[in-house]
């Protein structure tokens, strides 16, 4: 019996995210966010004013209910290959991506 249960308690401890793992993505997303995307979408993902005057894109609040009704896949997409005149992200990795996402997603909370 005791062994069942350590068992168990191992295969759980090793399976179960760690704070320090979630905290490093959540710091590589902002710093990836903050590089590549800010510029655009702006630091709290509303959209950056003068960048939408000048290109004309009215898609550049990310926190708006337009973009947080899509799923993770579809914005993994634009993120991945891009969207109307916004370039796709051939300097992230499919983690940093992931990370992005999840980062973009906090800023609509």
């Amino acid at each position: 019996m005791k062994f069942i249960v350590l068992t168990v308690a191992v295969i759980l401890t090793s399976a179960w995210p760690t704070t320090q793992g979630l905290a490093a993505d959540a710091e590589t997303g902002k710093t990836a966010y903050e590089k590549n995307c800010a510029g655009c979408h702006g630091a709290d993902g509303k959209g950056n004013p003068a960048v939408a005057k000048t290109l004309g894109e009215k898609g550049l609040n990310i926190v708006g209910k337009e973009t947080t009704a899509k799923s993770d896949e579809a914005l993994l997409k634009i993120i991945a290959e891009g969207a109307g005149k916004m370039p796709p992200s051939k300097k992230l990795t499919k983690e940093e991506q992931k990370a992005v996402l999840q980062y973009s997603r906090s800023l609509a909370k």
